[in-house]
C-alpha cells in the first residue's frame, strides 16, 4: 500500500507547470547610517520563510551591520508573496530583487556578497556561478550540485533558470527507507552514487567573479557537506580558480556554523572587501 502511495505521488506529479509565484520573493533590508556600504545577501535553507530577517540571526546581522555591512535577507519559498515549497525556484527573480536592493544610495552596487546556509548555499554559489555581480560567495554547509526540490514526490529540481528546470540530482528508489526514516544524510549518500548525474548537476563554481569560503561540518547530519565543500574546491583547483578560496571544516553537525560566524566576518573584512570594486 505504501509502495503505491508513494508510486502514485511521483508519478502524478506536475512537473511540466511551474509554480506559482516561482520567480517572486520577500525581503528585509538592514543598514546602517554610512554610505558607500557593501551588500552581503542571507538566504535560508529547506525550512523556508525569511530565517535571517528572524530573532534566530540577529547576532549574525548586528556582527555584519558593526562591521560596515547592508544586509538583505531574502525568502526565496516558504513566505508571504513567495511560492510555497522549495521547487523550481527561479534564480533570476532572486538575483533580480538583489540588484533592485542595490540600488539604494547608501549601498555600493558594485560591491554585493551573496550568502546562503545549507540548500541556501546551494542557492548562493549557483547565483554567483551565473551572476558577476556577485564578487564573493559564501556556502554555509553548501550543496555542491543541484538537487530535487522539497515536494511529495520530490521529482524536480529545487532550482530553475528562465523558466526551465535546471539539471539535478534525482532521488533513486534506495533512498526511500531513508528518506521515510528521517535518515537525511544517507538518503543524500545514496543520491550522489550516482555520478554521472551528480557531475551533470554540479555548480560551475569556477565561473564565480570573486573569493569563495565554504563552511561544513565534519559530522553533518543533513547530508555530507564536508565532502561536498571539498568537491566544489577540487573544482576550483582543477580549473585555476583566480580568486581566493577557502573551506573550513568544523568539528560538528549542519549547525555548527551559528557559534562561528566570526569566520564569516574574518573572510569577508580581508577576502571580500580586497576587492577593487569594494574599496571604501
Amino acid at each position: 500500500m505504501l509502495f503505491a502511495y508513494i508510486n502514485y505521488t511521483i508519478y502524478s506529479f506536475d512537473t511540466e507547470t511551474l509554480p506559482d509565484k516561482y520567480g517572486e520573493v520577500n525581503t528585509k533590508l538592514f543598514l546602517n547610517d554610512e554610505t558607500n556600504q557593501p551588500l552581503v545577501v542571507g538566504l535560508g535553507g529547506a525550512g523556508g520563510g525569511n530565517g535571517w530577517a528572524g530573532p534566530h540571526e540577529e547576532k549574525q546581522r548586528k556582527l555584519l551591520q558593526e562591521n560596515g555591512y547592508a544586509f538583505l535577507s531574502i525568502a526565496y519559498f516558504g513566505a508571504n508573496g513567495t511560492p510555497e515549497k522549495l521547487d523550481r525556484i527561479a534564480i533570476e527573480g532572486v538575483h533580480k530583487a538583489v540588484i533592485e536592493a542595490s540600488q539604494d544610495p547608501r549601498i555600493n552596487e558594485n560591491c554585493i556578497a551573496v550568502m546562503g546556509v545549507s540548500r541556501g548555499g546551494e542557492l548562493a554559489l549557483l547565483l554567483g556561478s551565473y551572476y558577476e555581480e556577485y564578487k564573493s560567495v559564501i556556502g554555509i554547509v553548501p550543496g555542491s550540485s543541484v538537487f530535487a526540490a522539497v515536494t511529495d514526490a520530490m521529482a524536480t529540481p529545487g532550482l530553475s533558470y528562465n523558466g526551465k528546470p535546471l539539471p539535478f540530482v534525482p532521488i533513486p528508489w534506495s533512498a526511500t527507507p531513508d528518506l521515510l526514516s528521517g535518515n537525511l544524510r544517507g538518503a543524500f549518500e545514496k543520491m550522489m552514487q550516482n555520478t554521472e548525474a551528480v557531475e551533470a548537476a554540479a555548480i560551475r563554481v569556477d565561473n564565480i567573479s570573486g573569493p569563495v569560503l565554504l563552511i561544513s561540518g565534519t559530522e553533518d547530519e543533513q547530508w555530507p557537506s564536508m565532502e561536498m565543500s571539498e568537491t566544489i574546491i577540487s573544482l576550483l583547483n582543477d580549473n585555476n580558480f583566480p580568486y581566493p578560496s577557502l573551506h573550513i571544516p568544523l568539528e560538528g553537525g549542519h549547525n555548527e556554523h551559528h557559534d562561528n560566524f566570526d569566520k564569516v566576518i574574518t573572510f569577508l573584512n580581508e577576502q571580500f572587501l580586497s576587492q577593487p570594486d569594494c574599496a571604501r
